[in-house]
Formats: structure tokens, C-alpha cells, sequence
């Protein structure tokens, strides 16, 4: 059991590092992310929200944290709201075989 819920854990992290990884790859690829770190960003935030998204991130820096919270919302696409915009467009008299 204890083997199965470590098995569990090491595979979580493994996904979320991968995940990161190619958050922070695709962002180097379409330019925002590159050598040069030429902005500081600051602001005020409670302590327990950045422990929570570093654990669930799996990163341990501040810096890491924002590149891949910042990463993820700059690359974020808008297939949700395109599905919802979608809604009715196809005629009722369709036969999807459903």
C-alpha cells in the first residue's frame, strides 16, 4: 500500500515536471521566454497561496513559480469559449448517430 501511494506521488510529480517543461519550451518558442530577465515583478499575496501553487507546480522558487504561472496564462488558448460560441450552429436536423 505504501508502495502503490509513493508509485502515485513520483508519478504526479514526473507528469507535472514534464507538463512544465513544455509550458516553458512552447513559451520559449513563440519568444517569451528568453535570456534576458529585464523585468521585476512584486506584489502582495498570502503565503499559503504560494506554497500551495509551488507544491502543486512542483517548483521551489518564486522565479520558477511566476515564469510558469505567467507561461501557462500567455499561452493559454480559448478553446472554451469557442465551444460555448459554437453552441447551435449545428442544424438540429443533423444525424450525428448518437
Amino acid at each position: 500500500m505504501v508502495a502503490q501511494i509513493r508509485s502515485a506521488k513520483d508519478n504526479e510529480e514526473q507528469i507535472a515536471l514534464t507538463r512544465n517543461k513544455l509550458v516553458l519550451e512552447q513559451a520559449r518558442a513563440v519568444g517569451l521566454l528568453g535570456a534576458a530577465k529585464n523585468t521585476r515583478l512584486s506584489g502582495r499575496v498570502p503565503s499559503e497561496l504560494i506554497d500551495a501553487a509551488k507544491k502543486r507546480a512542483h517548483v521551489t522558487s518564486d522565479t520558477e513559480l511566476l515564469e510558469l504561472a505567467l507561461s501557462r496564462l500567455a499561452l493559454e488558448d480559448d478553446f472554451g469559449a469557442r465551444l460555448v460560441g459554437r453552441k447551435g450552429s449545428i442544424p438540429a436536423d443533423v444525424d450525428l448517430g448518437v
